[in-house]
C-alpha cells in the first residue's frame, strides 16, 4: 500500500464514526464503512479491506455493547451461547471469505433485506415488546443457530449483519427492539473477534487505517448505544426500517447496475 492522504484519512474517519452509530442502534454499519474503504483504499487486495474493516468494527461494538450491558443487563444465558456459536461461525467464514465472490451474495442480501423489512412495516406490534417464542433447550437452539449463520456471513462477507441479528432475535426468538439490539451488539463483537482471530495472524490488518477508523467507530458505537437505551424500542424499531430501506436502495442499485 501507497501512503494514504490525510483527505482521505479523514473522510473514512467520517464513514467510521457514522457506521459506528448506525451499528450500535439496528446494525449494518458495514454498509456504510465497507464501500468507503473499497473507495478510499483502490489498491487494498479485497482481504485487506475485509480485516481493516474488522478492526475499526469491533472497536465500535466493543463500547455499543460495553453501554447495552450496563444499561439493559441481558440474560447471559441467552447471549452466552449466541456470542460463543457467532463467533464459531465467524471464524468459518472467515476462512472462506477469499473464495467467495461478492457478486454472488449481493442478490441474497438484496432479498432478505427486502423480506426482513416488509416483514417488520406490516407487523407493527412486532418487537414492541419481548414475547419469547421458545423456551428452555429450544430457545438455547434457536439463539445457537441465529449465531452461527449470522456469524458465518459476517465473517464472509459482513455488511448488514447486526440488522440479521436484530430481526433474528425479533423476528424468530421474540424479543423486543431494545433487548435484540443488545444482544445483537455482544454478538457482532463475537463475529468480528473470530473474523479478527483468522485475519491477524495473516497479516492482512491495515493497522494505521483500522485504528483510526477505530477510534471514530467507538466513539460512534458509544453515542449510538446510549441514544437506543435513551429513545427506546419504538424509536430503535424506525431507525431499522429507515437504515434497511436505505440498504435495499444501496445493494439493489448495485444489483442492477444504476451505481
Amino acid at each position: 500500500m501507497s501512503d494514504i492522504s490525510l483527505t482521505v484519512l479523514v473522510l473514512l474517519g467520517v464513514a467510521a464514526l457514522a457506521a459506528g452509530f448506525v451499528d450500535a442502534v439496528v446494525g449494518g454499519g458495514g454498509l456504510i464503512q465497507l464501500p468507503a474503504l473499497l473507495l478510499g483504499l483502490p489498491g487494498a487486495a479485497p482481504v485487506e479491506v475485509l480485516a481493516t474493516n474488522k478492526v475499526a468494527s469491533i472497536c465500535g461494538t466493543t463500547a455499543a455493547s460495553a453501554t447495552y450491558y450496563r444499561r439493559i443487563r441481558p440474560d447471559p444465558r441467552t447471549f452466552g451461547p449466541l456470542m460463543l456459536c457467532a463467533l464459531l461461525g465467524s471464524f468459518g467464514g472467515a476462512f472462506v471469505a477469499s473464495h467467495i465472490p461478492r457478486g454472488a451474495f449481493e442478490p441474497i442480501v438484496l432479498v432478505v433485506l427486502v423480506v426482513l423489512g416488509a416483514y417488520v412495516v406490516l407487523q407493527p406490534e412486532v418487537g414492541e415488546q419481548t414475547l419469547l417464542r421458545f423456551a428452555g433447550r429450544q430457545h438455547l437452539a434457536a439463539a445457537c443457530a441465529v449465531g452461527a449463520v449470522v456469524g458465518f456471513y459476517d465473517g464472509a462477507l459482513g455488511p448488514g449483519t447486526g440488522s440479521f441479528f436484530v430481526f433474528a432475535l425479533v423476528g424468530l426468538l421474540g424479543y423486543d427492539f431494545l433487548e435484540a439490539s443488545a444482544k445483537a451488539r455482544l454478538a457482532n463483537w463475537a463475529t468480528n473477534l473470530g473474523a479478527l482471530l483468522l485475519f491477524v495472524p495473516t497479516g492482512a490488518v491495515l493497522w494505521q487505517v483500522g485504528l483510526l477508523m477505530g477510534a471514530c467507530n467507538l466513539l460512534g458505537g458509544y453515542l449510538g448505544a446510549r441514544t437506543a437505551v435513551g429513545r427506546g424500542a419504538k424509536f430503535v424499531r424506525i431507525f431499522f426500517i429507515l437504515v434497511v430501506s436505505g440498504f435495499i436502495v444501496r445493494i439493489g442499485g448495485g444489483v442492477l447496475g444504476l451505481w
